[in-house]
């Protein structure tokens, strides 16, 4: 049994498949995926799991060289923005940089994978930029 808070078998594999560069999404429930990208659909029911709870988890495992949000959070202020804030000030995060939210959708098409959560907060999404340990 894994000693790290990461239980999802298909999400635990594509963090430790991740090289420096790629990009993994973290979504809320409304987020288009598209064909051809992996999706690890999380969500249960509105708000199940939540998009902090879940981005918390894949930080424990995920090291990030730096983030895109789109800017359209910065209009809605969903409630994960806050904690997005804050592990950016901690570096957890690394850089951040902005897209519209449409660019973002575009974006999405050469992520990794697309982690769908059951959030139901507009724009509660985030591309993570995997970096190295070393």
């Amino acid at each position: 049994m894994k000693k790290t808070p990461l239980l999802n078998i298909a999400l635990s594999r594509v963090v430790a498949s991740l090289g420096h560069g790629d990009v993994l999404m973290i979504v809320d429930a409304g987020m288009p995926v598209p064909a051809g990208v992996e999706l690890i659909d999380l969500a249960l029911t509105h708000g199940v799991p939540d998009f902090v709870s879940v981005l918390n988890t894949v930080l424990t495992e995920m090291q990030v060289e730096s983030h895109v949000l789109a800017e359209e959070m910065l209009v809605k202020q969903p409630p994960a923005l806050a904690t997005l804030d804050s592990l950016k000030s901690n570096g957890a995060l690394g850089e951040r940089r902005f897209l519209s939210h449409q660019a973002l959708k575009e974006l999405s098409r050469s992520a990794r994978a697309v982690v769908r959560t059951g959030e139901c907060q507009p724009y509660s999404n985030v591309a993570l930029v995997a970096g190295v340990v070393f």
